[in-house]
């Protein structure tokens, strides 16, 4: 390596990983990367479904340490193999003990890897699967604001627990219906990238009371080690950027994303 890259920071306050992929981690092996990330004081890891194939995939991850926990949920990319024999394995497991929301659904029209209106039919689906099950929801949202205010409107009565838009990327409007409505917003190393200033401002609307930290592993690895697969053991890095982006101490940035963190995920009864 032509230069060294700055070791990742140990804070003192543990940090929750609210958002990775731990069965799309391929450069090291998993037991390294959690015990890395355990010494970067990573105290719990959220691993996320995403289809059909990687549902129980992810259950049988959540089982693999105390501290590792999953959700249950279809992707929008996957949205044309929901069936109603899916939706019955997501509402069999919903309310497993180590699976803590139903994710990742919501709408993508960015990439529309899935027909728009079976986008919506599936999200609407999985919302009532939250609904039903207490459960709170990790939402994914590219090029589709409109649409999913829309249909978060229709659940603003039932859908109590809420939850998080992960990797927020959307404008204002729905930033600003998402934290009037209790929502939080996930926020990973795309806040340390050059051209995403557009994000920053988010980050500097958001309250720190409805910020979660993720790192979307292995995707969008931060600054100073992107190129890199991204791992939960860099989040200490989106920690240090939002303190940065929104002028608050480090310490109190940690101290209450992690709050948000068991709120969201982990309410005591």
């Amino acid at each position: 390596m032509s230069k060294k890259r700055r070791e990742i920071p140990v804070f003192d306050h543990p940090i929750i990983e609210t958002h990775c992929h731990l069965d799309y981690l391929k450069d090291r092996p998993l037991a390294e990367i959690l015990e890395q990330s355990r010494k970067v004081n990573i105290e719990r890891v959220i691993t996320i479904a995403v289809s059909p194939e990687n549902l129980a995939a992810v259950r049988e991850l959540s089982q693999l340490e105390p501290w590792v926990y999953g959700t249950q949920g279809i992707h929008p990319h996957e949205a044309e193999s929901y069936s109603d024999e899916v939706e019955a394995e997501i509402r069999e497991h919903a309310r497993d003990d180590k699976i803590v929301a139903i994710g990742e659904i919501g709408l993508d029209y960015y990439y529309d890897n899935a027909d728009r209106g079976v986008q919506r039919e599936v999200f609407r689906r999985q919302l009532q699967i939250a609904c039903d099950s207490d459960r709170p929801v990790v939402i994914h949202s590219r090029e589709a604001d409109d649409d999913t205010i829309a249909i978060l409107q229709e659940f603003e009565q039932t859908l109590t627990r809420r939850g998080v838009i992960h990797s927020f990327t959307s404008g204002a409007g729905l930033a600003r219906y998402a934290l009037d409505q209790g929502w939080c917003l996930g926020f990973n190393g795309i806040t340390s990238f050059n051209k995403a200033e557009n994000v920053r401002d988010i980050v500097r609307m958001a309250p720190i009371e409805q910020i979660l930290l993720e790192t979307d592993a292995p995707f969008l690895t931060p600054v100073p080690y992107r190129g890199r697969e991204n791992a939960p053991f860099y989040l200490p890095f989106v920690a240090e950027k939002i303190a940065e982006v929104k002028d608050l101490p480090l310490d109190q940035v940690l101290a209450q994303t992690y709050q948000n963190s068991l709120r969201t995920f982990f309410p005591q009864p």
